[in-house]
C-alpha cells in the first residue's frame, strides 16, 4: 500500500471509486462521475485543498482530502473527505489513508480541529472515525437528498490537545 499526493493520469481510478454506489451514495458526489471531471479537480485543485490516494498494486483504490477553513479566525480548522473503493473495504485502505491525512494535519499544517459529516446509517465509517479519536458533536437533520429521500448526517470533529 503506498499512499501519494494523486497525479492526473489517477483520475480513471478515482472515477471507477466514485462510480460505485456505496462511494457516491455516501458522500456528497453524484453517481455516473466522469474521467474528465476527476482530471479537472485533479489538475486545478485550490491551494486551500490537500488530497492523498491510496494505490495499491498499482491501482489507486481510495482518495481523501483536507479542505482548509478559508476564514482568517479557523485557520486552525479543515474539514476531511475520503472515499474507498469497496474491493477494498475492511483491508485497513480507510485507516491507513485517515491517518496519514491526521499526520499532515498535525504535524505538518499545524491544525488543531478536524470536521466531518458522515450520514448515520454509515457505521463502518462512524467506527473508524471514533477510532481515530472523532467524537459525535450533532446531528444534521436532513442534511442530503440521496436515494429519493432525505437523510440524517453527524457531525463529528477531532480536537487535536498541544502535545499529543
Amino acid at each position: 500500500m503506498l499512499i501519494r499526493a494523486p497525479r492526473p493520469e489517477d483520475a480513471a481510478d478515482i472515477t471507477q471509486t466514485m462510480a460505485q454506489p456505496v462511494c457516491y451514495g455516501n458522500t456528497l458526489q453524484m453517481p455516473h462521475p466522469t474521467e474528465q471531471m476527476w482530471c479537472e479537480r485533479l489538475t486545478s485543485k485550490p491551494d486551500n485543498l490537500h488530497v492523498l490516494v491510496v494505490e495499491v498494486q498499482g491501482r489507486v483504490v481510495a482518495n481523501g482530502g483536507l479542505e482548509l477553513a478559508a476564514f482568517p479566525r479557523r485557520r486552525h480548522v479543515a474539514n476531511i473527505g475520503m472515499a474507498v473503493h469497496p474491493e477494498f473495504h475492511g483491508q485497513g485502505v480507510g485507516s491507513a489513508l485517515l491517518a496519514s491525512l491526521l499526520e499532515l494535519a498535525d504535524n505538518w499544517l499545524a491544525l488543531r480541529r478536524i470536521e466531518l459529516e458522515v450520514y448515520s446509517d454509515n457505521e463502518a465509517a462512524l467506527a473508524l472515525y471514533r477510532n481515530h479519536g472523532f467524537e459525535v458533536e450533532g446531528t444534521a437533520r436532513e442534511y442530503a437528498f440521496r436515494d429519493g429521500r432525505y437523510v440524517d448526517a453527524l457531525l463529528m470533529a477531532r480536537i487535536r490537545t498541544p502535545g499529543c
